[in-house]
């Protein structure tokens, strides 16, 4: 018997970003889990920004941030009250401490910048995780990215654009077959 685990982590973070300005951090990381790519949208849900990370030492990794860009895109979008459009996304180059003990090799900045530029990442970083290389530096980009759009149009009224979002046809019949779906 084979069992499929969709392997999502959350943490929740809380940054005083400023004497009147709190940030509260949802960080979804859905471990590259294609698979279950029909399921992404329940994760974007409301999201003002988004991370997209590749691994230094696996070239396939780099191939697949685009995807992951052209999902993020089609599945969610600024609230409409800040004009819509696509959500502020950095691509992380994670792993960089394995490039400094010899795996791998570092990005190519000029490579990084076309393939940000051709596909809308507003900027990337070369990070590690594991040393807290540069990861810090990103979220206070990513949050100034979104606090920047929220200062130029307002506060969102994210419950209020739900409705924009979901739509639940009521006019389906209950079968009567039981069942919790």
């Amino acid at each position: 018997m084979i069992y499929m685990y969709i392997g999502v982590d959350f943490a929740l973070k809380v940054i005083q970003w400023s004497p009147d300005i709190i940030v509260r951090l949802q960080l979804w990381d859905i471990a590259g889990q294609e698979r279950f790519g029909n399921m992404t949208r329940v994760y974007y849900k409301e999201a003002l920004g988004a991370f997209v990370v590749c691994d230094v030492t696996r070239q396939s990794t780099f191939e697949g941030v685009t995807k992951w860009k052209d999902d993020i895109d089609a599945k969610v979008s600024l609230p409409s009250a800040w004009g819509g459009g696509n959500i502020p996304v950095v691509l992380l180059a994670n792993k960089s401490d394995l490039v400094n003990e010899g795996h791998g090799q570092h990005v190519n900045p000029m490579e990084m910048d076309e393939l940000c530029e051709k596909h809308g990442f507003l900027k990337w970083f070369e990070t590690s995780a594991k040393d807290n290389t540069n990861i810090d530096d990103a979220a206070r980009f990513l949050i100034q990215s979104i606090l920047s759009i929220e200062e130029e149009h307002g506060s969102p009224d994210l419950d209020d654009d739900d409705s924009e979002r979901i739509h639940i046809d009521d006019n389906k019949s209950n079968n009567g077959g039981g069942g919790c779906c």
